[in-house]
């Protein structure tokens, strides 16, 4: 038995329908534990619904905390989707018989939390708890999934992992997609800034950056709808103060169609984080042939140059679309690399090797 653990994502239904669709027999061998929190997100993200789904509200601590002992125990593997559940970090930590069968699934704000500011509400003495109790789970983790190799190794760096590193696309949304070509043409040059509204985005460095620009025929958009609302909220004003009407805040969650729609339409994108985030966006988008700019420090940036694929430091911006031929390219090496099947085939791996191997 695999048992998924889970916090309610975007991510988990569509991995959850990756997995019916390609596993037959996906409901009797899988588990998924989904934990629903206060955060909004409940309202946002539609959780899977199957026979093979448990899914406990925050403030049902009991339920989930025998829920989870009982099938912690008797799964052959766990399948951590991210490093969130403090519930979870500590059942690991008392039983830590448990860690050699536990398949990390790296997001990347799960690695680079301990370069993050204290969120609101939070308390220090509380993130740096939570923050050493990471670390002793990150410790003695039997495997790391993650298909930025250099994201295993800063998880080996700064946290002392020793797990087996397995090559895995994880999500769907890293996936190759084809964008609708309708209602995508436009006047000017539309330019894409971030994919969340969290502080690692530097929003305000990169519409700075663009001051230079503001009386070309340009139109910045900002995808905000998720986050900190105050932080989103902050950067709205400031686009705005600087663009008027050419800074659009998109402060409301969008349905996938719809913000498939609305990157066809981009011509440059601009994600000036500092950690690998926003991977979905970048992949869809440089797959698409659009032009593409990261900073030159972070693991996704020496990920697509050894592929091949071109993209741009944040710091030499210009407002040239890209050249076709370089479109091209990416797109075919994109198309390639973040395929479906492949991804199928890296989940089988990871479902039916070894657990002591």
């Amino acid at each position: 038995m695999i048992l998924h653990l889970c916090t309610l994502d975007k991510f988990i239904k569509p991995f959850y329908d990756f997995g019916e669709a390609h596993f037959e027999d996906f409901h009797r061998r899988h588990q998924f534990y989904v934990g629903v929190y206060a955060n909004g997100k409940s309202d946002i993200y539609e959780a899977p619904c199957g026979e093979n789904v448990f899914l406990v509200q925050e403030h049902q601590p009991t339920q989930r905390i025998l829920w989870l002992m009982r099938h912690m125990n008797r799964a052959d593997k766990i399948i951590l989707h991210g490093l969130w559940d403090y519930q979870v970090l500590l059942l690991l930590t008392a039983q830590p018989w448990l860690l050699q069968k536990c398949y990390w699934t790296i997001w990347g704000g799960d690695l680079y939390v301990r370069h993050a500011k204290t969120k609101v509400g939070v308390s220090i003495w509380r993130q740096h708890v939570g923050e050493a109790i990471r670390r002793i789970v990150i410790r003695r983790l039997g495997h790391c999934v993650t298909y930025i190799k250099a994201d295993y190794e800063l998880a080996r760096q700064w946290h002392g992992a020793k797990g087996q590193w397995h090559d895995c696309l994880i999500y769907p949304s890293n996936l190759y997609r084809e964008l609708p070509t309708q209602n995508a043409d436009h006047v000017g040059i539309n330019i894409l800034v971030g994919n969340s509204a969290y502080t690692s985005n530097d929003h305000k460095e990169v519409l700075d950056r663009l001051m230079p620009y503001a009386q070309e025929n340009i139109k910045i958009y900002c995808p905000l709808s998720y986050g900190d609302e105050a932080y989103a909220r902050e950067v709205s004003e400031y686009g705005k103060a600087m663009y008027g009407s050419k800074f659009v805040a998109l402060l409301k969650y969008m349905p996938l169609d719809e913000y498939l729609q609305l990157l066809a339409k981009m011509d440059i994108a601009i994600f000036n984080h500092k950690r690998q985030q926003g991977m979905g966006n970048i992949t869809t988008l440089l797959g698409t042939g659009k032009k593409v700019y990261l900073r030159q420090e972070v693991t996704p940036y020496f990920m697509f140059k050894n592929l091949g694929v071109q993209v741009l430091p944040v710091d030499e911006f210009d407002l040239e679309r890209i050249a076709p031929d370089v479109s091209r390219l990416n797109s075919e090496r994109i198309k390639q690399y973040f395929s479906s099947d492949r991804l199928a085939t890296q989940w089988r791996q990871i479902v039916s090797s070894g657990i002591s191997e």
